[in-house]
């Protein structure tokens, strides 16, 4: 099975290099290898020039052309016709040496699948139980295996506004638990949503979908928009053997105002996507869990030494929350 891989990159020319090296050890090698920079700089070409990767092609985009969104249908327009999947990859994770391996052993064993995403395996430590395990207010437990549940799911749980479907599933009120919650089983789950970073997709896909350029520059949530209209055409799943280290770089990353404004703009949007005329009650809960998190970042001024970072998101989240009811997002 032919496959292409496309990295959408912006000035982490280091972060990019140390991936290209996990790619180079993979027991399967990509057929074309593809680089969208949107670099101002000439840092990662001067980089990619001092080190050689076979089927590498590299490309820095013009101004309009962008941002995360953009990149990737750059990037999808410029794929070989012979290719028969696409995989993006962030430019900060790191593969395990047989990633692509059981990437693509996925598509053989879901023949209809659309798509199939891998496994982050740095995030979160995970213990496996037994079959009858009970689990803890602070315990998330799924098919085996538990994890501890952060403040936010813990008083969630509480007031009742816990998600109540599968890990990469959303609920109709939104704010479900993400692909993060798969544990590492080595099984493959079906999903509504993958993860952008680690996600790979039919090249036939893109005949009738490309990533919306609503999300502008660094496109928070464009991975769960894109998917969640794809889950409603074929099915998508996450093979948690197809494993990588995801080393979240905080260069080419937005101020923290303007990620809180993005968390909650972002998120109805996504929303709204799934569910264009969700109930009453869903909404409901949608405002109350999103103002809910509003209040739980703000505590983080006072129990936290980034107290800064945490105010400039609070003040971006509360801001992004009254502009709904002024200009939602379409």
């Amino acid at each position: 099975m032919k496959f292409t891989l496309i990295i959408c990159t912006y000035k982490r020319a280091q972060p990019l290099l140390k991936l290209l090296f996990s790619v180079k050890a993979q027991t399967l090698y990509p057929d074309e290898i593809l680089i969208i920079d949107g670099s101002l700089d000439k840092d990662t070409k001067e980089i990619l020039d001092q080190n050689t990767f076979s089927n590498l092609s590299y490309y820095q985009v013009s101004p309009e052309e962008r941002g995360l969104t953009k990149q990737r249908n750059f990037g999808i327009a410029r794929v070989n016709v012979t290719s028969e999947v696409v995989s993006f990859l962030d430019d900060d994770t790191i593969l395990t040496p047989n990633y692509f391996e059981e990437l693509l052993k996925a598509y053989v064993a879901y023949p209809s699948a659309l798509g199939i995403g891998g496994y982050i395996n740095n995030e979160t430590p995970w213990i496996k139980v037994d079959a009858n395990y009970t689990s803890k207010i602070n315990e998330f437990v799924y098919d085996g295996w538990k994890r501890k549940d952060g403040t936010r799911f813990v008083w969630r749980k509480r007031l009742g506004l816990d998600s109540n479907r599968p890990p990469g599933c959303l609920p109709d009120f939104s704010h479900g638990r993400s692909i993060g919650f798969l544990p590492p089983s080595g099984k493959i789950y079906k999903v509504e949503q993958l993860m952008g970073g680690v996600s790979s997709f039919r090249t036939s896909v893109f005949k009738n979908f490309q990533f919306s350029t609503y999300f502008q520059g660094y496109g928070l949530y464009e991975d769960a928009d894109f998917t969640l209209r794809l889950s409603k055409k074929g099915d998508l799943y996450v093979n948690t053997a197809a494993q990588l280290g995801h080393f979240h770089d905080a260069s080419g990353r937005p101020n923290k105002y303007d990620y809180g404004k993005m968390i909650v703009r972002n998120g109805f949007y996504v929303w709204r996507v799934k569910y264009p005329e969700p109930s009453i009650k869903a909404q409901i809960k949608w405002h109350c869990i999103t103002l809910f998190l509003t209040v739980i970042r703000t505590s983080n001024i006072f129990t936290t030494n980034k107290r800064k970072e945490a105010l400039s998101e609070s003040v971006g989240r509360a801001v992004g929350w009254f502009s709904l009811f002024i200009n939602k997002p379409q």
